[in-house]
C-alpha cells in the first residue's frame, strides 16, 4: 500500500532475484506499444514490456534509479507496479562483447530470413536489443 504521499510500491523481479522493492513517486516503462510513466492512482493495467530503460523517480529516498530490460511483463495497479523480466541490467553491468555477439548473431538472422517474415520479426527484436545494450555500455550506464 502506498503511504501518505502518493508513492507506489514497485518490484522489479528477474527468475532468480529481487532487484528492487521500495516505494517511488513515478515509474518509466519501455512497453512494447511505446513508453509508459505510471504515477499514483494510475488505472490498472497488463502490458508486454520492452527493451529500455526502466526509470524510478525518487526511489526510497534517492532522486532516481535506472535498469535496462529486455522483455517481460509490468503489472500496474492504482498503487504498486509489478515488473517481471527476465534480464536486468543495473547501470555498469551491460556486457559490451555480449551484446556485440547478439547484434551479430541478429544480422545473420535477418539476412538468412528469406521470405519468412517471422524469421525478420525476430531478427529485428534481437538486433534492437544488442543496439540498446550497446548504447547502454556505451554510455557507462
Amino acid at each position: 500500500m502506498a503511504d501518505a504521499d502518493n508513492r507506489l510500491k514497485v518490484r522489479l523481479v528477474t527468475p532468480d532475484r529481487i532487484l528492487v522493492d521500495g516505494e517511488a513517486f513515478a515509474v518509466e516503462l519501455p512497453s512494447r506499444s511505446g513508453c509508459l510513466e505510471v504515477l499514483y492512482g494510475h488505472a490498472p493495467l497488463l502490458a508486454e514490456l520492452g527493451v529500455g530503460w526502466v526509470k524510478l523517480r525518487g526511489l526510497s529516498g534517492q532522486d532516481s534509479q535506472e535498469y535496462l530490460v529486455a522483455w517481460g511483463f509490468v503489472e500496474v495497479l492504482p498503487d504498486r507496479v509489478t515488473i517481471l523480466t527476465p534480464t536486468v541490467d543495473k547501470p555498469g553491468e551491460t556486457d559490451h562483447a555480449e551484446a556485440e555477439s547478439r547484434l551479430e548473431s541478429g544480422r545473420k538472422l535477418w539476412n538468412e530470413a528469406g521470405e519468412d517474415p517471422a524469421k525478420y520479426e525476430e531478427a529485428n527484436a534481437i538486433i534492437h536489443e544488442a543496439e540498446v545494450k550497446l548504447e547502454a555500455a556505451g554510455r557507462g550506464a
